[in-house]
């Protein structure tokens, strides 16, 4: 029986589509913050939601180093960002 739907693709796939979905969204919403006059809807469609962690640090006895801290911004033109990717995505394959 063929597979339906998304899940056909891989975890792999569905990730490359998240991260050019929110590359896509954070660069409208840097073009919105920059584009826009000020008013309700630039800051409705510009703010966001930052999620963090970090730094992270590793000691391996004869190496020490720290990760991160590594944050990420959604906000509704992310968002956007993300479902123009996956219709672009679930069009093409």
């Amino acid at each position: 029986m063929a597979l339906r739907g998304s899940s056909k693709h891989r975890p792999g796939f569905h990730a490359i589509v998240l991260a050019v979905g929110f590359i896509v969204g954070g660069a409208m919403q840097q073009a919105a913050r920059i584009l826009f006059p000020a008013g309700a809807a630039k800051e409705f469609l510009t703010a966001g939601v930052t999620a963090s962690f970090g730094p992270l640090q590793i000691d391996l006895v004869l190496i020490r180093f720290a990760l991160g801290p590594v944050a990420i911004d959604v906000s509704i033109l992310s968002l956007v960002g993300v479902l123009v990717a996956y219709l672009i995505a679930r069009s093409l394959f």
